[in-house]
C-alpha cells in the first residue's frame, strides 16, 4: 500500500467520523462520503471547505446576542399591543404557525400593516427611488445583487441625493453576489457622497479558514425612516441590463412595500446585518437614525421570520412544512430553483395524495445547469399522485411565494432548494390575511397564464440520456 493511498483511506475515515458526529441529514451526509471517497484528496478539500455550516465564533455570537435582540423587540410589540391579533379571524393553522415562528426565529406575528403587491420591475425600481427620495432620517438597503443600468441607476443617484441633505445612508450588499459592481464606478461615487456602502459576508482566504465562502447574504430589504420597508425576490437589477447573455430572458420578480409594525421587524433584520459586518453598535444606530416601532396602518397580519446558519438553523423549513400541511383545498408554489428535501418532497407529495389541488409554476429556462438537472429528477415522483408543473416560458420566474387556501401565505427571499434552507441568510414573511393572499393568488395566476403546464406522457417519453443526465446531477442535489 502506497503513502497516498494510506493518506486517502486515513482522511476517509477522519471525515466519515466527523459527518456521524455532526449529524447531517442522511442524504447529505451519504452525498458527502461519496465524494470523499471517489475524488481522491479533492473530495477531502472540498468537505474541509464548505461540507459544514462553520460560521466562525466570532458571528456565531454575534448571532446569539442579535437573536436575543429580536426577542425583545418581539416582546416590546407585545406589550405595546402591536402583536395583538384575534385568531379567530384565521385559520387554525395560522396560530400555530405564529406559535412554531415565535420558538423557532424569536419573531411574532404583528397586526396592522398595509401593503402593496408590485411585479413591474420598473414601477418596483421607480417606487423605491420615491422613497429614497422622500427620507427625512435614514435609509437601509440590503441586497444579494446590485447592478448597473436602467432604473437601478435611479436608486443609487436617489441615495446620494438623500445623504447630500443628511439622511443616514447604509447599503450591504453581498460580497460575492455580484463581484461586477463592486469593481464598478458606484461603490466608489457612493462613498464620495457620504453613504456607507459594507460588503457582507468578504470573501478570503483567511475567512475560509474560520467560515464558509459560500454562506451568503441572500435578502432584498429595503427601510426607509423606519416607517416604509421593502421586501421579496428582486434584487437592485434592472432585468433588462441584467444577464442578458444567459439565455433565459429577464428576470420575473415581485417586491411587497408595507407600512405598519411589520416594518421594524424588517429593519432590525437589517440593522443586525450591519452590526455583524461593521461591528457598529445597534444602539448608537438606533438612535442615530430615530428607528422605533411604528404604529398601525392597515389590517394584514404579518410574521416575518429572518433565517440562515446560526439564526433558526431548521426553522424556516419547519415553517415551510407547516404551511404545506396546512392546505386543504389549494397549494400554489412558484420559485426559480426546485432542489427540496425529502422532507419538502413528502410535504407536496402528501397535500396532493389528500386531494389538495397543488401546483407548481417554475421557470422554463433557469441559469444554473446543476439545479435544471437536479430539478427534473423531482417531477415524476410529482406528477405521478397528481402535483400539476406548470412552465414559465416568459422569462426566468424568479418569484418566490406561496398560497394557500387562499388565506395564508408566504412570500420573500427563499428558493425551495438546499442552499436557500440551509445555507443562505433569507428572509421570509408568512402573511395571514385574505387581501394579501388574493393579491399574490392573482399573480401566481398571471404566471400560470404565462407557463405551459408539463404532461405527465411526453415527460416520461423523453429520451433516456437525458434521465441519465437528470439522476446523475441529483446524486449531488444534497450539496447544491
Amino acid at each position: 500500500m502506497t503513502l497516498t493511498t494510506i493518506l486517502h483511506v486515513t482522511l476517509v475515515l477522519a471525515i466519515t467520523v466527523r459527518v456521524i458526529m455532526k449529524r447531517p441529514p442522511t442524504g447529505v451526509a451519504l452525498s458527502w462520503l461519496f465524494l470523499v471517497m471517489a475524488v481522491p484528496f479533492g473530495g477531502a478539500a472540498a468537505y474541509l471547505l464548505i461540507g459544514e455550516r462553520r460560521i466562525g465564533g466570532k458571528r456565531a455570537r454575534g448571532l446569539g446576542h442579535l437573536r436575543a435582540r429580536y426577542r425583545h423587540l418581539s416582546e416590546e410589540a407585545v406589550r405595546e399591543g402591536l402583536a395583538e391579533v384575534d385568531w379567530t379571524d384565521h385559520l387554525p393553522a395560522a396560530r400555530g404557525l405564529d406559535r412554531l415562528g415565535r420558538q423557532v426565529a424569536g419573531t411574532g406575528t404583528v397586526g396592522g400593516s398595509d401593503f402593496t403587491l408590485l411585479s413591474d420591475p420598473g414601477a418596483i425600481l421607480q417606487a423605491i427611488a420615491r422613497d429614497v427620495d422622500n427620507a427625512t432620517t435614514s435609509v437601509f438597503m440590503e441586497f444579494y445583487i446590485w447592478n448597473e443600468g436602467g432604473y437601478a441607476d435611479e436608486v443609487h443617484d436617489a441615495l446620494i441625493r438623500a445623504a447630500g441633505r443628511g439622511v443616514a445612508c447604509r447599503v450591504l450588499i453581498d460580497d460575492l453576489g455580484w463581484r461586477p459592481w463592486w469593481r464598478s464606478e458606484q461603490p466608489r461615487l457612493l462613498r464620495e457622497a457620504g453613504v456607507e456602502v459594507v460588503p457582507a459576508l468578504p470573501v478570503g482566504l483567511f475567512r475560509t479558514l474560520f467560515g464558509r465562502a459560500d454562506l451568503r447574504l441572500h435578502r432584498k430589504i429595503v427601510v426607509i425612516d423606519g416607517e416604509i420597508g421593502w421586501t421579496g425576490s428582486m434584487n437592485m437589477v434592472d432585468p433588462r441590463f441584467f444577464k442578458q447573455d444567459a439565455g433565459v430572458g429577464e428576470w420575473t420578480d415581485a417586491m411587497a412595500r408595507i407600512e405598519g409594525p411589520a416594518v421594524p421587524i424588517l429593519a432590525a433584520t437589517v440593522v443586525g446585518d450591519w452590526v455583524l459586518e461593521t461591528g457598529d453598535s445597534i444602539r448608537d444606530i438606533v438612535e442615530s437614525t430615530g428607528l422605533k416601532l411604528t404604529r398601525p396602518r392597515g389590517n394584514t397580519h404579518i410574521q416575518v421570520v429572518a433565517s440562515g446558519p446560526g439564526e433558526t438553523e431548521d426553522g424556516l423549513l419547519l415553517m415551510l412544512l407547516a404551511l404545506i400541511n396546512a392546505a386543504r383545498e389549494e397549494l400554489i408554489l412558484t420559485t426559480p430553483y426546485f432542489v427540496p428535501d425529502e422532507s419538502l418532497l413528502r410535504a407536496l407529495r402528501g397535500a396532493a395524495g389528500r386531494g389538495v389541488d397543488v401546483t407548481l409554476i417554475l421557470p422554463e429556462k433557469i441559469d444554473s445547469f446543476l439545479s435544471r438537472h437536479a430539478s427534473r429528477t423531482y417531477y415524476d415522483e410529482l406528477l405521478d399522485i397528481g402535483v400539476k408543473i406548470q412552465l414559465f416560458h416568459e422569462g426566468l420566474l424568479h418569484t418566490k411565494s406561496i398560497t394557500v387556501d387562499g388565506c395564508l401565505s408566504m412570500f420573500g427571499t427563499v428558493n425551495l432548494d438546499m442552499r436557500s434552507l440551509w445555507l443562505n441568510y433569507e428572509v421570509s414573511m408568512f402573511v395571514y390575511c385574505r387581501e394579501f393572499a388574493t393579491a399574490l393568488r392573482d399573480l401566481q395566476a398571471r404566471y400560470i397564464a404565462a407557463s405551459n403546464q408539463l404532461d405527465p406522457d411526453a415527460w416520461r417519453a423523453r429520451p433516456y440520456y437525458q434521465r441519465l443526465i437528470d439522476n446523475t446531477v441529483r446524486l449531488v442535489s444534497p450539496l447544491l
